[in-house]
């Protein structure tokens, strides 16, 4: 089970609205206590390849935000993008490229302008898909 903070969810919302038309995109870092995941900081980075259908974080920023989660004892749970003209669930894409099964992968549809979706996922070795549960407070 994953938590974010509603401030959280609306300072990666709002990332993710700037972006338009492109995907935009980021780390999420935090704590892990058992089953529980906690997002402690969103680290909004920018898409390198400044598309609508795929994206690329910027390394230096990506290496900055892993810097600063270790400086805060943090750990990594995972990324997001957003998903401009698409609902919130992995590409085809997506799923090729997750790389870690224990990361969670936040898709934020901007599909529908007034009502953003948010959903977290797994990804398995065998690129099977499992919706994790989400928790906005």
């Amino acid at each position: 089970m994953l938590f974010l903070t509603k401030s959280d969810y609306e300072k990666m919302l709002a990332h993710c609205k700037e972006g338009l038309p492109n995907e935009a995109c980021g780390l999420i870092g935090g704590v892990v206590e058992g089953e529980k995941q906690y997002v402690k900081k969103v680290y909004l980075l920018t898409n390198m390849d400044e598309s609508n259908e795929h994206f690329s974080m910027d390394p230096k920023e990506q290496l900055a935000a892993v810097k600063d989660m270790r400086k805060n004892g943090y750990v990594p749970l995972g990324n997001f993008h957003s998903h401009p003209e698409s609902p919130s669930r992995p590409s085809e894409e997506d799923k090729r490229l997750a790389y870690d099964s224990k990361a969670n992968y936040l898709i934020l549809s901007l599909m529908e302008a007034d009502n953003p979706v948010l959903n977290a996922f797994r990804v398995d070795e065998e690129k099977q898909v499992t919706k994790e549960k989400l928790v906005i407070s």
